[in-house]
């Protein structure tokens, strides 16, 4: 009996010990973790909307006022807007989408010029499978929403040659492929929306 006990205060003080590094670990890092992500959103920015040399956010409650109104299942699945400046012109608008694809949440990151054409779009973040929906970090499939009007939905396809408005789908990937257009198609609908 004393020998258990004697175990289960080595044990205790062992995984206090643990929790107390984690916890200091964590302190300290977490402030470079938040600088971090801050950097790459801004790094993400530039890169879908480059004809910008400033970004300013755009309020919460109107990015989910708009998504409300278009009835969205999620209004919440627009993260976030950012309205790209040059100068003190106003030169389009990042949207930071969040929809669900294989492997779970894709955030999605689309650049739309105030003329309403697609100025790039970038996987952020994804838990998508190796080799086949992580295909969507890929060059060749994000360069595929550049310059696509938002006249019209963007829509899917599988093989084949895209029109003006379709996307081909990565190979083995079709969910992900989906799941990201679809994201694509609510950051337009609240340009529109925000934009009338």
């Amino acid at each position: 009996m004393r020998e258990i006990a004697g175990l289960a205060i080595k044990l205790f003080i062992i995984t206090a010990v643990a929790a107390v590094c984690l916890a200091f670990t964590n302190s300290i890092t977490k402030d470079k973790i938040v600088e971090q992500i801050a950097l790459e959103n801004e790094l993400a920015r530039q890169e879908v909307l480059s004809e910008a040399d400033t970004y300013e956010q755009i309020d919460q409650n109107s990015i989910i006022s708009a998504a409300e109104s278009l009835n969205f299942e999620n209004p919440e699945i627009v993260a976030e807007v950012f309205k790209g400046l040059k100068g003190n012109d106003e030169v389009g608008y990042t949207y930071k989408v969040l929809p669900r694809g294989y492997g779970g949440e894709i955030s999605v990151l689309v650049g739309i010029s105030v003329d309403g054409i697609v100025t790039g779009m970038k996987v952020v973040s994804h838990a998508e499978t190796p080799g086949l929906g992580a295909n969507a970090t890929n060059d060749s499939f994000q360069n595929q929403f550049n310059d696509k009007s938002t006249e019209q939905p963007l829509s899917v396809i599988s093989g084949g040659s895209p029109g003006d408005s379709e996307i081909e789908a990565i190979t083995g990937a079709t969910i992900t492929s989906k799941a990201i257009t679809d994201g694509a198609n609510f950051a337009i609908e609240i340009f529109k929306e925000m934009n009338k």
